[in-house]
C-alpha cells in the first residue's frame, strides 16, 4: 500500500486531469494560457481548491477566472468520469500569484547582476 496521505495522492491525480482537460478538451479561448499550479483537497475529498496562473494583466486575470468558473461544471463531470471516486469534489479555482512573483524576482536579479557588472567595469576603469 501507498504511504502518505490519500487526499495529497487524490490531489495530484484530479491536478493532472484537470490539466489534460484544459489542453485536450476545454475549447474556450480564455484558459489556453492558464497553468494549474497546485490543488488542496480536503481530507474527506468533497472540496478541492485549485490553484492557477496566467501571466499577463489583471485584464487577462480575470478573463481567466471567468474561463475557468464557466468551465467548471465540465471539468467536475470529466473527472467523474475519468476517476473512480465515490465523491466528484467541488471544484474552486483560485488565482496564484507565484508564477508572476518568480518572473519579478528574475527581473530583479538580472538588474542587480548588470548592475554588479557595470560598477566593476567602472572601478576597473578608475585603478
Amino acid at each position: 500500500m501507498l504511504s502518505g496521505n490519500r487526499a495529497a495522492r487524490v490531489g495530484d491525480q484530479i491536478q493532472k486531469e484537470i490539466s489534460c482537460l484544459l489542453i485536450e478538451s476545454v475549447k474556450d479561448p480564455r484558459v489556453r494560457d492558464v497553468t494549474i499550479t497546485g490543488i488542496f483537497l480536503r481530507k474527506d475529498l468533497k472540496w478541492a481548491k485549485v490553484f492557477f496562473s496566467v501571466i499577463g494583466t489583471e485584464e487577462h486575470i480575470n478573463r481567466a477566472q471567468a474561463g475557468l468558473d464557466s468551465a467548471t461544471g465540465f471539468i467536475k463531470r470529466e473527472i467523474g468520469l475519468r476517476m473512480s471516486l465515490r465523491y466528484t469534489p467541488e471544484i474552486v479555482f483560485v488565482y496564484d500569484p507565484s508564477l508572476e512573483t518568480g518572473v519579478h524576482m528574475d527581473n530583479i536579479f538580472d538588474q542587480l547582476k548588470a548592475d554588479k557588472v557595470a560598477f566593476q567595469k567602472t572601478r576597473q576603469n578608475k585603478w
